[in-house]
């Protein structure tokens, strides 16, 4: 399950932060009002949280500031390690697992995130995974993701040739490279699975998916 991106995160972890910020011009838009993004999944997010792709710890942060139990799960072992580094995050147990594969939380859990992770999954997974946590998830726990998500294939595919004909080399590659959804595909997956959902948009890249279990 997208783990043959784990190299990529192994040489991207120290500039994670820096980009998220908005300090990487190919990606400003992209991440742009990403603070307002974590916000925005803490404030919907229940009081038990399991956390796909923790990464360095950020949206981890915002939730145990928030007074959620936070199970982080990453399966990159460099960005484990940055975020232990972080103050904030002191004895937080980061545990080595992804979307698919991951050790089960001692407790119950009300509420799954991931933010920037989902397009790792291709079609298949991202349908499987969600059937799995309408498993784990009681009625009306929520699965919140937030990530780069296009209305449509056109849409898409433009956002695709003005990354190239601007020189965004790198952003462009990631677009064709990864599995980012489509509203429509991501919405079906989610009534599937036995989810109601909304959506939100963040930025011209980002939107936040809210799914309630039926």
């Amino acid at each position: 399950m997208g783990l043959e991106f784990i190299p990529i995160f192994k040489e991207w972890a120290k500039e994670y932060d820096e980009t998220v910020a908005g300090h990487d011009p190919e990606y400003a838009e992209v991440f742009a009002n990403y603070s307002e993004m974590l916000t925005m999944i803490t404030e919907k997010a229940g009081q038990n949280v399991l956390e796909f792709g923790s990464g360095t710890g950020n949206l981890t942060i915002a939730l145990l500031k928030a007074g959620k139990t936070v199970f982080p799960v990453e399966p990159s072992a460099e960005m484990r390690d940055l975020a232990k580094e972080k103050p904030e995050l002191a004895g937080i147990d980061f545990l080595a697992g992804d979307m698919e594969n991951f050790p089960l939380p001692a407790g119950n859990i009300d509420t799954i995130v991931a933010n920037f992770v989902f397009h790792h999954l291709n079609g298949i997974e991202k349908k499987r995974a969600l059937q799995k946590y309408a498993v784990l998830l009681p009625k009306g726990g929520k699965v919140i993701i937030g990530d780069t998500m296009f209305v449509s294939q056109m849409r898409f595919d433009d956002t695709i040739t003005t990354a190239i004909n601007t020189g965004k080399k790198t952003l462009a590659a990631d677009l064709q490279r990864e599995y980012y959804p489509l509203l429509p595909n991501l919405e079906n997956y989610f009534h599937e699975a036995g989810f109601t959902v909304k959506f939100w948009q963040i930025n011209s890249f980002a939107w936040i998916a809210e799914a309630v279990k039926r």
